[in-house]
């Protein structure tokens, strides 16, 4: 019978000390080799063009564009690639996201050295990675569904609101409107719609809700 070759694997952090610890876990088994490694969003995705890997796991906030960005573009463009998504948070908002971006888990960092190799061959089999956080927000989420006939509500900033707020909690000021290639007034008018939809009042707040909501790490 012949042996099936490894999962590649393509790791993506912006943290290098968090790559190598994952890398280490990931080339620990036969069967997963880690061939590529990422530093921010941008970089995953030209990664994920030249390697053609069979799975990509994607650190939620990463910079330039975040982790589900990265998700969202990669399903897009390479749908052949399994996505897991890791990150610090147990955050039920943003692991719906997650998976409406096109990730089949949702990984917390805390526990990576139990989780991430499991996560990994069920997503290679073809099934979705629950940690028992996410498998509470799915039941509590459904039943209100069925009680209440709702829907999850729409994402409440955009992709580019999203890129900014992130970039604002970092503390860049000036140069966003360089990493971006947008005009300054184009910055000012995604900042000001931001904190209208947020109902925050400024930039204090905006990196404290980026911190709650998993963009930033405090």
């Amino acid at each position: 019978m012949t042996e099936r070759a490894p999962t590649r694997i393509l790791l993506a952090d912006d943290h290098a000390l968090v790559r190598r610890g994952v890398r280490l876990i990931l080339d620990g088994e036969p069967d997963l080799t880690v061939v590529a490694e990422a530093a921010d969003g941008v970089e995953a995705l030209e990664q994920a063009r030249e390697h053609r890997p069979d799975l990509a796991i994607l650190d939620i906030g990463m910079p330039r564009p975040t982790g589900l960005q990265a998700a969202r573009e990669l399903s897009r463009t390479s749908p052949e690639t399994r996505i897991l998504i890791l990150t610090m948070y147990d955050n039920e908002q943003f692991f719906f996201e997650a998976l409406a971006a096109g990730a089949s888990g949702y990984v917390l960092k805390s526990v990576a050295d139990q989780d991430l190799v499991e996560a990994c061959h069920a997503t290679m089999r073809g099934e979705p990675f629950l940690y028992p956080g996410a498998v509470n927000a799915l039941i509590h989420n459904y039943l209100d569904l069925a009680r209440e006939g709702r829907t999850l509500p729409a994402k409440a900033i955009t992709d580019r609101e999203e890129q900014i707020l992130k970039l604002v909690a970092e503390g860049h000021t000036s140069q966003i409107a360089d990493l971006l290639v947008i005009s300054p007034k184009t910055v000012e008018r995604h900042r000001a719609n931001l904190l209208a939809k947020l109902g925050l009042k400024d930039r204090l707040e905006l990196t404290r809700y980026a911190i709650r909501v998993g963009l930033i790490e405090p």
